[in-house]
């Protein structure tokens, strides 16, 4: 079968697995029997394009690379969600982590029109997955998340899939590559105001950047983690948080005159019948693994019953990175359909 996909935003994160699927049609076709047409992008700024005979992916990408445009027509989401022949939607809107929208409505509709639903927008994911998860169940399709968490390090997949069987009993890391980059270049003697400056300037970090500093972006993983890895039922409010804007550099120094480093840290475990999470910063021996992990990378350790400590590492962020935790999923289903 050859797949239709449709795409619900095409930012960063839409063009970077854009710029995968053109490159990489014929190696996916022969490795892993994944044939695919694009049939519709649809972005509330750049404008929309709908043909069900398939799209030239690589010409949309030069013409957004050039004028910033798809075109000047403009389609509602959920009316080419509904009307697209597409069978796997790719929703990369933007987050909005008080009430998932508009993101929920447009995965909601894809799974009640049986369209299978690809994202890495946490907030549905961390707000309302539960109720995803049974409208997809209901009509028998699937719905994937992989780089809700870890973009396109492979965390979600490593601990339902990979170590399926094993009783994993916490998990912990650093989930935030925006932060961890102001507290490692911190560790080299900069205050936090002239680092988060200089992150704003790379692009790490947003005009405004509470939803990193403040824990946001770490808390709506940490709920995602809870609830799809420990099978938790948490809320946003359940996850005690606390971010990085009160760290001095005072407090950095002397941590590493401890022999330590201050990492924010997003914390998921089972205590007795209940599953719990934290986002605060913490003081790390240097002999723990996640107090070496520097910059905007990320790494999670899940602590298991068969295995011990695991620990995956990669980076966290970056629209060919996060493109490809889509591209994962994509891959997924297409071995399920084909089952």
């Amino acid at each position: 079968m050859k797949h239709k996909l449709a795409f619900v935003g095409f930012g960063v994160v839409g063009q970077g697995l854009g710029e995968i699927l053109a490159g990489k049609k014929k190696y996916l076709k022969e490795k892993y029997d994944f044939d695919y047409d694009v049939v519709g992008i649809c972005d509330m700024i750049k404008g929309s394009v709908m043909d069900e005979n398939g799209i030239d992916l690589k010409d949309v990408l030069k013409k957004v690379k050039k004028t910033k445009k798809i075109s000047d027509k403009k389609i509602e989401p959920v009316e080419m969600i509904k009307n697209t022949n597409a069978d796997i939607i790719i929703e990369v809107t933007y987050t909005d982590l008080k009430t998932g929208e508009p993101a929920f409505t447009h995965m909601k509709t894809a799974l009640e029109n049986r369209k299978h639903v690809v994202t890495t927008n946490k907030g549905p994911i961390a707000l309302k997955y539960k109720e995803l998860k049974r409208i997809a169940e209901k009509n028998n399709v699937m719905l994937r998340f992989e780089g809700t968490v870890l973009s396109g390090t492979p965390s979600l997949n490593l601990s339902i899939e990979a170590l399926a069987g094993v009783g994993i009993s916490s998990v912990r890391g650093i989930v935030n590559g925006t932060t961890n980059y102001i507290l490692t270049e911190m560790e080299k003697g900069r205050k936090y105001e002239d680092v988060l400056r200089k992150a704003q300037e790379l692009g790490y970090a947003e005009a405004d950047p509470r939803g990193d500093v403040e824990g946001w972006d770490a808390v709506g993983k940490a709920v995602i983690l809870a609830n799809t890895v420990l099978g938790g039922d948490l809320k946003i409010n359940d996850v005690e948080r606390k971010g990085i804007t009160k760290i001095t550099l005072r407090q950095v120094e002397a941590a590493r005159d401890r022999g330590k480093k201050i990492k924010l840290l997003a914390k998921v475990w089972k205590e007795k019948d209940k599953v719990r999470a934290s986002v605060k910063p913490e003081e790390l021996p240097l002999t723990d693994f996640l107090a070496n992990v520097s910059g905007v990378t990320n790494a999670l350790t899940f602590e298991t019953d068969s295995l011990g400590s695991v620990t995956i590492i990669g980076p966290g962020a970056g629209g060919m990175e996060t493109g490809q935790a889509l591209l994962n999923d994509m891959l997924a289903i297409n071995r399920m359909v084909r089952a």
